[in-house]
């Protein structure tokens, strides 16, 4: 048994030669991300934070509000300044709906210290970080080293964003290949970190290579074919006014990727273990029945991403949908506008590019199981289970048939 167990937990095993192919396949995708990475690497970094975000000789300061008036929306304030704490006066936040409480902590901004303090936002730093500890506690506890590996793979990827992705957007480096670049890279760091280098772990991230390959071409295609976005946010806005270098649409390609990059990993990891444990479980089947049956576990995957992927959209742009249906509008026109024809196109491109990457991975996991490498390792472990056992049976029969032998002796 307690082989038998050592095997389940140890990690998926192929063959030699598969396990050559799989690592070639593997440094040929690590190889062109590396080239395009050098390609788009960013020259300088001179660009991020080079952009005052208040008026000249303006000020942020934190403070906690200690009174506020309803009927002139006036808050008296307490600051809080390097040696010193005052009170101050705060004005209207311009917001009818937007009250305060005594005790909320706030900040605000000081254009001129003889003038009302002007409101900037909430401190929320406490909510939220008491929420980051709750849930990497909850992950450690949960899921031990697979969740640490999880988050450290995370926060790795993190800064692949931060550090690659946005300056060589800023650089004007081409958003595809960014965008190829930043979803490969950043995804062998958090498969391998987070699962560990086996076959298993390869034959998922292959599969979302491959996946993200047919998003990047669908997308290059639907973005500009349905010129994508018509009408810019407000952040498009404000970044094509910084930088006029930066491309709309390819801005859209590029976040397009990076957004479907969970979605496809979360499916391809689960098909990559489903396949293996159905070769576990079933060490006869070929790669065509492996295929067959882990398509039927894909197939239910499909569905349930699909429509999370779609209500994933209408909820954070659901104060949009809100205002749309407000007009008398045919939904044909509404749904195709410029406001919500990017989250359609977003939500469309991403559900092809999940669809494409469950057969893909599927098949790669049926090749690798199916021809030998954990079947037969499996097969073996049966094996020596069953020798085992019929050991284990002959001794507890040989210990049968001479325990009374034994006893009469004794009387």
């Amino acid at each position: 048994m307690g082989a038998g167990h050592s095997h389940s937990e140890s990690p998926p095993r192929a063959n030699a030669a598969t396990t050559r192919l799989l690592w070639a396949l593997v440094v040929g995708v690590v190889a062109a991300v590396i080239v395009g990475a050098a390609v788009t690497w960013p020259s300088s970094w001179d660009r991020l934070g080079s952009e005052s975000f208040l008026y000249e000789d303006a000020r942020r300061l934190d403070a906690e509000v200690l009174a506020y008036d309803e009927t002139t929306g006036e808050s008296t304030v307490q600051v809080t300044t390097p040696g010193a704490e005052e009170e101050r006066t705060m004005a209207p936040a311009g917001v009818a709906s937007l009250t305060f409480e005594p005790g909320d902590e706030v900040r605000v901004i000081e254009v001129d210290p003889e003038q009302p303090l002007i409101f900037s936002d909430f401190a929320r730093d406490p909510p939220i970080l008491a929420l980051l500890i709750v849930y990497v506690v909850l992950v450690i506890a949960v899921a031990w080293w697979r969740g640490l590996g999880a988050l450290v793979g995370l926060t790795l990827a993190f800064g692949i964003v931060a550090f690659y992705t946005v300056p060589a957007l800023f650089d004007g480096a081409s958003p595809p290949v960014v965008g190829l670049v930043t979803s490969a890279g950043a995804l062998f760091v958090l498969l391998y970190v987070a699962h560990g280098p086996n076959a298993r772990t390869t034959t998922a991230y292959l599969g979302t290579i491959a996946g993200l390959v047919f998003t990047a071409i669908i997308g290059t295609w639907a973005v500009t074919a349905a010129r994508i976005p018509g009408v810019p946010s407000e952040a498009e806005v404000n970044l094509t006014f910084l930088d006029g270098r930066l491309s709309l649409q390819g801005l859209a390609l590029c976040g397009l990727m990076i957004a479907g990059l969970g979605v496809l990993n979360d499916v391809t990891i689960t098909q990559a273990s489903a396949v293996w444990e159905l070769g576990k479980a079933r060490p006869d089947l070929g790669p065509w029945q492996l295929f067959s049956r882990g398509m039927r576990i894909g197939r239910d995957h499909i569905a349930s991403t699909v429509y999370t992927i779609a209500f994933a959209y209408v909820g954070a742009s659901l104060p949009l949908i809100m205002l749309i249906a407000v007009y008398d509008n045919p939904v044909s026109t509404a749904i195709t506008s410029s406001e919500i024809a990017g989250e359609v196109v977003r939500t469309l491109v991403g559900s092809i590019g999940l669809v494409l990457a469950v057969p893909l991975t599927t098949a790669i996991g049926a090749l690798i199981v199916g021809l030998g490498g954990e079947a037969a390792d499996d097969a073996a472990e049966v094996e020596a289970h069953g020798e085992a056992h019929g050991e284990a049976h002959g001794e507890a029969s040989k210990d049968a048939d001479h325990g009374p032998t034994a006893a009469g002796a004794e009387a």
